[in-house]
């Protein structure tokens, strides 16, 4: 069975200015039908700039997602602080282009992301919120080892409430 957390298969590298195409490529409607259905392109270079942005604020980071040797990039993923009953924790997302899941890509990259966050050293918990619905999602979660706390809901997109899991890691050592 191959190691869907290999980090060795994928880099992740901080988001940059030539990354909004692939913002536009993950936007497609198979790739957002969890989180809500594809984004205005308004929407997109807001969402852009505040990847750009978000390192600056010293509260996360946004990276692109690209496979070893080649350099093709194939997702997005990162990390950000978010309160989250009565702590100040990171929250981990991703999305991987639809031509490349199934590929154990989002595991590999979100072990990855874990080793960043907790490179930070601010925060105890990393958590994840895929919707109920979303399997791959979960089972990401579960290959790269957080632990399922439970079902949750959250607002998102803005005025869409969301039946999550909530996962978590401690990224504290």
């Amino acid at each position: 069975m191959a190691d869907h957390t290999d980090t060795s298969r994928v880099r992740i590298e901080p988001w940059a200015e030539g990354d909004l195409d692939l913002l536009r490529a993950l936007n497609a409607p198979a790739a957002m039908v969890h989180l809500g259905g594809p984004e205005s392109e308004e929407k997109l270079v807001e969402r852009h700039a505040r990847y750009l942005a978000l390192p600056g604020t010293g509260t996360g980071r946004m990276y692109r997602v690209t496979l070893r040797p080649e350099g093709t990039a194939v997702g997005c993923l990162g990390f950000w602080e978010r309160s989250w009953r009565g702590e100040t924790v990171y929250e981990t997302g991703w999305s991987v282009l639809p031509g490349h899941q199934g590929r154990g890509i989002a595991a590999a990259a979100a072990a990855a992301v874990i080793s960043a966050a907790r490179a930070e050293r601010r925060h105890r918990h990393l958590h994840a919120f895929p919707s109920v619905g979303n399997a791959a999602s979960n089972a990401v979660c579960l290959k790269a080892g957080f632990t399922l706390l439970g079902g949750c809901e959250l607002e998102y997109p803005p005025g869409h409430i969301m039946r999550c899991h909530d996962w978590r890691i401690d990224i504290s050592s």
